[in-house]
């Protein structure tokens, strides 16, 4: 299918705005239930431990559904499915806030995931076929800024809702955000016709999405002390089965739902596994900072909200920066030195004691977001650079698959490193130097992502930043 370019009216940073507003809906949504769950629990007459289940019904959705997004979209048209997927997590918003009882609001979760597997690569697909790849890295700048400001703002968001309205109002607030969405993707989008029919792998979507709840889940209880190990094991050594059953059936396949053989593409393979590598460091940091700055530090969930937000502070500076950055450096020389600064600016945190000035709290931490939001940026620019037009869909639908399963895995990753250091230490609360070794263990998962980038190509995606 060939590519749609955008009207004189749609400019291509318009287009990735309204795209990029959904996607920040779904990132906040995702993040500020969190700081909810004790005043759910006590509406609901419940336990937190119980109402975890809204998020893990929300995270097992993503996994089952994001899979199936290339072919959905193929089957009915990106801007359709797009505009639907807005839909279709509202009305997972509207049921979850209304929600009379926990499985009511479990269900509610569900939907929303739903809509929320759907919007993040049908999105990203949206604007790959809207916007020429000569504007790409200007669009990617914003299409970015979901994945880094949500997860900073979304507890302390939740804390204010929670403290000043009721926890009701964390689901009402997608409601007009989503139906403004709604009328801006119908009014600015371009339109296109679906690109092909082919059949729904079913048994592959079956075999990823227990692969992927098995691996996910299974990491987050081997985690948990309270529900022994044995438990998580178990479940993980299943989601791996389910995993080998999935290669063996995708490799004979013609259009498997996952597409393995898309890693052969040299530089979707390396976005995808130096990007998960990188997304580890980086899906840890919304849980290790604030609990650190609140639990270590002694500082209260609004003190700690105004200091996590200098990361989204650093992420909004790097927009402009991105494309005469990628034009002077082009992408392997930026995503090499670039991850070395991300790794340093993140294992810096480990340094972080009360009593740090509060210009070098800052300062590190508005440099990290600049870093980070620069390598993610280029990483899903690249990624596409040589991505066939009528395999676009496929390729967004994996990548988002990898791109959730690695931030998931860097929060699993970062509370068992806490868990383990507590243990050896023989603390029942951590300190801050289990915050610090949790700082540490993640970088090192960012840091082994360097050498993987040096398996691109100098002149790659030489067409989309412009250096010659």
């Amino acid at each position: 299918m060939p590519d749609v370019a955008p009207s004189p009216q749609r400019s291509p940073r318009l287009t990735a705005l309204v795209v990029a507003s959904a996607l920040f809906m779904q990132n906040v949504d995702s993040t500020v239930i969190a700081t909810a769950l004790p005043a759910m629990a006590a509406s609901f007459g419940s336990d937190v431990l119980r109402l975890s289940l809204a998020l893990t019904a929300y995270m097992l959705s993503l996994a089952v559904f994001i899979p199936a997004s290339g072919w959905i979209a193929d089957r009915f048209g990106p801007r359709e499915v797009f505009r639907s997927a807005i839909v279709v997590f509202c009305a997972g918003s509207a049921l979850s806030g209304l929600a009379p009882s926990l499985p009511v609001l479990v269900l509610g979760r569900v939907v929303q995931g739903i809509g929320g597997a759907l919007m993040v690569p049908v999105g990203r697909l949206v604007l790959l076929r809207s916007v020429p790849k000569s504007e790409l890295v200007s669009a990617m700048a914003w299409l970015t800024m979901p994945a880094l400001i949500g997860p900073i703002i979304g507890p302390p968001l939740g804390g204010l809702i929670v403290t000043h309205a009721s926890w009701r109002w964390v689901f009402f607030l997608n409601l007009p955000v989503g139906l403004l969405g709604i009328v801006l993707v119908s009014r600015l989008i371009p339109g296109g016709k679906p690109s092909g029919r082919r059949a729904l792998d079913a048994p592959g979507l079956v075999l990823s999405g227990l692969a992927l709840t098995g691996l996910i889940f299974g990491a987050e209880l081997a985690s948990r002390p309270i529900f022994g190990p044995e438990l998580g094991l178990a479940i993980l050594a299943f989601g791996l089965g389910a995993g080998v059953l999935y290669v063996r059936h995708a490799l004979g396949m013609p259009r498997p739902v996952l597409d393995l053989r898309l890693l052969g593409v040299p530089s979707f393979g390396v976005s995808v596994l130096a990007g998960s590598l990188f997304r580890l460091g980086v899906g840890a940091v919304p849980f290790l900072l604030p609990t650190m700055l609140q639990v270590g530090f002694g500082m209260s969930a609004a003190e700690a909200g105004l200091v996590t937000f200098s990361a989204s502070v650093g992420a909004i500076a790097m927009k402009p920066a991105a494309g005469p950055l990628l034009r002077r450096f082009g992408f392997r020389t930026l995503l090499l030195w670039n991850g070395i600064v991300s790794t340093l600016t993140l294992a810096a945190c480990a340094l972080f004691r009360p009593d740090t000035p509060w210009w070098m709290l800052h300062g590190v931490l508005i440099a990290g977001g600049f870093f980070r939001s620069l390598q993610f940026t280029s990483f899903n620019t690249i990624a596409f650079a040589d991505i066939r037009q009528h395999r676009m869909a496929d390729a967004t639908g994996f990548y988002s698959t990898m791109q959730q399963v690695s931030l998931t895995l860097g929060v699993v990753a970062a509370a068992a490193t806490l868990e383990a250091s507590m243990h050896l230490g023989g603390r029942a609360t951590p300190a801050i130097a289990d915050f610090s070794t949790g700082f540490l263990v993640v970088s090192a998962a960012m840091a082994a992502s360097v050498p993987v980038v040096a398996r691109l190509r100098p002149d790659a995606g030489s067409v989309l930043s412009g250096k010659p």
